[in-house]
């Protein structure tokens, strides 16, 4: 019980001072996410020692459902943040990234970990999937805020937020395919993961989500109408949906993260407009709130032995992870991509690709199910490098775009990413 009251006081003042400090250090090298990941290490075992996980119960599973409803509450904030036909608009350029850039990130994360890991090769898929996604977490700390707004594109907030926000969920194939064959003979691994984990959890999760949010948005629309809700009651209907589709998710054995999104963008069709704007700013501070701490207590969780025990081939991943993982594969499909198709856009777009609460969540959840602490050790160390590596560099590169490429003409950029709220 004393652990639980050092967290709370922690975890209040940080995210206060945090808070409202967060212009300026989001301008800064030191950027809101790596901010709180410095402090959790301060308080962790290897810093002060302050909080030792050691002492909890189920530290992993608290590491694991606190990241995945931190990235409910994120990708509902991104749902909601992006013009609502967006999606539709610009399916080419997402089908694309989800469908061919998405697979190959996969494949290169793997490929990179069977290499300087030296570990089985179904072992590196369980790296390679859990290190896979865009974080939607770390990617709003670079595609929200003011420095954002004035340094780079719409097209490219629009884009990276949606992209990160989609292949958060549809990664889910990718991560339960090497378990299944880990535990499984081909055929029937083969066979589980094409009726149970694609169709059922994955594709299935889709259409709940999208009868959620419709439902959701309806019954929203129907109380204003018949006025019998407050107008700022609109935040309590978004964290409802979020909350309700992630758990409703899980009990029926779906993809909630998935769920989720799909749930914010249908939710989205139905009551977007300007007259929003105002609710979605209040939904991006309820994510502030719950990302910071979700970072902290990373910071407080990091495997730092198990990371030394990696030696120079954990560090080798690392780097090779950020410097290839994304911007080879953007390159390859500029010619397919309307919306990146220049290379300015698409070298900005390859390089700021982090890695964050998305990979942590998945690598507790290959522990959680499959015992193996590979995808937790090294993906944990790869997440460390991105939020330390995009994080800090976030601030100078936005303003570096700008000073060589300035503001994109409005006309041009509404040409490119639709009706903008």
């Amino acid at each position: 019980m004393e652990q639980l009251n050092i967290a709370l006081a922690t975890i209040g003042v940080a995210v206060l001072v945090l808070g409202v400090c967060s212009r300026p250090l989001n301008r800064s090298v030191l950027p809101l996410p790596v901010a709180a990941f410095a402090i959790g290490i301060l308080i962790g075992p290897v810093g002060m020692g302050t909080l030792d996980p050691a002492t909890w119960a189920y530290p992993e599973k608290i590491l694991e459902e606190t990241a995945r409803l931190t990235l409910g509450i994120s990708l509902m904030g991104i749902a909601l943040r992006i013009p609502p036909r967006y999606p539709f608009q610009h399916w080419r350029t997402f089908l694309v990234l989800l469908g061919l850039g998405m697979p190959l990130m996969f494949l290169i994360s793997s490929l990179l970990a069977y290499w300087t890991l030296g570990v089985p090769f179904l072992l590196a898929l369980l790296v390679g999937a859990a290190i896979c996604p865009t974080d939607p977490v770390v990617a709003s700390s670079i595609v929200t805020g003011n420095l954002a707004k004035e340094s780079l594109p719409e097209r490219f907030r629009h884009t990276l937020s949606t992209e990160s926000g989609a292949n958060d969920g549809l990664v889910f194939p990718f991560v339960l395919l090497p378990i299944l064959l880990l535990e499984h003979t081909a055929a029937s691994a083969w066979g589980q993961w094409l009726f149970t984990v694609v169709l059922w959890q994955t594709l299935g999760a889709v259409a709940f989500g999208v009868l959620l949010g419709w439902l959701a948005g309806r019954a929203l629309n129907l109380a204003e109408r018949k006025a019998t809700i407050d107008h700022l009651s609109f935040l309590a209907v978004t964290l409802a949906l979020t909350v309700g589709t992630l758990g409703l998710g899980k009990v029926v054995g779906m993809d909630s993260i998935l769920a989720v999104f799909a749930a914010g963008v249908a939710f989205d069709q139905v009551v977007g407009g300007k007259d929003r704007a105002v609710e979605s700013n209040i939904q991006e501070s309820i994510n502030l709130f719950f990302t910071l701490p979700a970072f902290m207590l990373f910071g407080v969780m990091i495997p730092l032995e198990k990371w030394l025990e990696l030696g120079w081939g954990g560090l080798a991943l690392a780097v090779l992870v950020l410097l290839l993982r994304r911007l080879p594969v953007l390159l390859l499909l500029r010619p397919l991509l309307p919306l990146w198709h220049d290379y300015r856009m698409v070298i900005t777009a390859g390089y700021f690709g982090p890695i964050g609460i998305s990979s942590l969540f998945y690598g507790m959840m290959i522990l959680n199910k499959s015992g193996h602490e590979i995808a937790w050790t090294a993906g944990s160390l790869v997440v460390g490098a991105s939020i330390l590596g995009h994080g800090i560099s976030a601030a100078p590169a936005a303003r570096l775009y700008h000073r060589r490429y300035g503001s994109e003409p409005e006309a041009k950029q509404n040409s490119a990413s639709g009706p903008v709220r």
